[in-house]
């Protein structure tokens, strides 16, 4: 069925797309917002741009500085990303950061002073190109620091995956951050993680979840608990997705207001080829 929809998909766009050219950086631009919007008519979907929640839900506190490669980030609002090189950081494209936002490696605690924190500023933000704000699609960024971590026991830096590939369904994977323990309560002050399992598309795309709106496709995650009450939902968008140890998305949003409802499970950028390659340049400064 998915395999057919999205056969039907790609004939449909293969005739709206083939005239454009993309050969340079200007017109790349261009075609990002021409794909993304020629896509949302193609599929006939009425997508709702919306606050979207991502915060720590029917999880535990875990360990201080057990997570090394955890970053807090202090901007607009209260944000997470991993340390993937010392000046480097991994975070969710629509993350909203200043000047003056920090960056805090070997955090635990956002409100307590801690010896382990090591402080930093952004030199540059890296948005994905394509990212779309109302599908969602490429939502990532790369953060350049203003200098290098000092590696040690309470930072470190996470690898990224060598492969792109997809996380099957029924993957039990883990996420941490510093978001809401409820929909209605003040963020959490301390590091906290929650084990959750990836779902098929199909069951997320479906009248009794999404319902395609918007469409979780095939670069993205969709994992929770099918009883409900466990999932990443604000404050902990950007953070890493870690699966079977191996970091394989960011955590991008879920239902406004219905964290841990188990017919909104948390959805993620799925780290795949496309967008590994992307990372890979940027830091080589190739884009």
């Amino acid at each position: 069925m998915e395999s057919q929809y999205i056969d039907g998909i790609s004939q449909e766009l293969t005739q709206i797309f083939m005239p454009i050219d993309v050969g340079t950086a200007a017109t790349m631009r261009n075609f990002c917002t021409f794909l993304a919007s020629s896509l949302s008519i193609a599929i006939f979907l009425l997508l709702i741009p919306g606050d979207f929640c991502v915060e720590i839900i029917g999880g535990n506190q875990v360990s201080p500085h057990s997570r090394p490669y955890m970053v807090l980030l202090k901007g607009e609002k209260i944000c997470a990303g991993a340390l993937i090189a010392k000046d480097w950081v991994l975070t969710a494209a629509h993350c909203v950061l200043t000047r003056k936002s920090q960056v805090i490696l070997g955090a635990h605690s956002i409100s307590k002073t801690e010896s382990e924190k090591q402080i930093m500023y952004v030199k540059k933000e890296f948005p994905y190109p394509c990212f779309d704000q109302y599908t969602h699609e490429g939502d990532l960024k790369l953060l350049q620091l203003n200098k290098k971590a000092k590696i040690n026991k309470n930072v470190s830096i996470l690898p990224l995956p060598k492969t792109g590939v997809d996380v099957k369904p029924g993957t039990v994977c883990r996420v941490a951050g510093w978001g809401r323990i409820h929909n209605n309560s003040p963020k959490s002050d301390t590091l906290r993680e929650v084990n959750i399992t990836v779902i098929n598309r199909r069951i997320c795309n479906d009248e009794k979840h999404y319902d395609y709106n918007p469409v979780i496709g095939l670069n993205m995650i969709c994992a929770g608990s099918p009883k409900g009450g466990k999932d990443s939902c604000n404050g902990d968008s950007g953070s890493p997705l870690i699966c079977e140890g191996i970091v394989r998305g960011i955590t991008a949003f879920g239902l406004p207001g219905k964290c841990g409802d188990p017919r909104g499970p948390g959805i993620y950028t799925l780290l795949s080829w496309k967008y590994l390659s992307w990372i890979i340049k940027t830091m080589k400064g190739l884009v």
